[in-house]
């Protein structure tokens, strides 16, 4: 009993008002762990990094370690998002126009008809191609199921069971994290299809 009480109290200092605060060790490892990942990464998953090397913390701890990081980065140009495949540091969004002249991104924009696609998935899923086609009114195009699949924004969840048994597509945990959400829910409310569809919350991910 006594062993398990020193490796709780191992991650935490004492100030001088007697208050327990969160070693900084842990901080910065959490800290460490971000940055270098380049992705997001789970709690559980930070949990079994940390132990691996040493450092004993629960998932309580390691969720007050992100938010002494996100204090620490308030007045800064980085942020702690919290996505669905976990946590990530990023450039806040009121900075990323300065990197934009870092960027040597050829890819082409996408297309209206492409983002009527994907608004249709995440708003219906599962669909499918024959279900995208019945809304828009026009066909889709293979080369845009395709783009969406490599992408990674979309994937085959199923098959209907009707004749021809069409693939059923739904998002992905890489979709919501371009999106900077969490779970589909927090998709804002079905925007109408119109000409003005590029400026929606989609085109954030472009």
């Amino acid at each position: 009993m006594l062993s398990l009480f020193k490796i709780r109290v191992k991650n935490y200092s004492l100030n001088l008002q007697g208050e327990h605060e969160l070693d900084i060790n842990l901080i910065n490892s959490i800290e460490a762990l971000l940055f270098g990942a380049g992705r997001p990464i789970r709690l559980s998953e930070m949990k079994n990094i940390l132990e691996n090397n040493g450092i004993e913390a629960n998932l309580s701890e390691i969720k007050k370690s992100l938010f002494s990081l996100e204090e620490r980065y308030s007045n800064t140009a980085i942020e702690i998002q919290d996505v669905a495949s976990g946590y990530r540091i990023q450039i806040k969004q009121e900075h990323s126009p300065c990197l934009s002249s870092l960027w040597d991104d050829k890819k082409p924009r996408i297309s209206k008809a492409l983002m009527e696609t994907i608004s249709i998935i995440a708003y219906k899923q599962p669909v499918t191609r024959g279900d995208i086609e019945d809304i828009r009114g026009v066909t889709v195009s293979t080369r845009s199921i395709r783009f969406l699949l490599e992408r990674n924004w979309v994937k085959v969840s199923g098959y209907r069971d009707v004749p021809g048994r069409p693939a059923l597509y739904v998002t992905t945990k890489d979709f919501l994290d371009d999106l900077n959400l969490k779970n589909i829910s927090e998709l804002p409310d079905l925007p109408e299809i119109n000409e003005t569809a590029e400026n929606d919350i989609f085109s954030q991910a472009v």
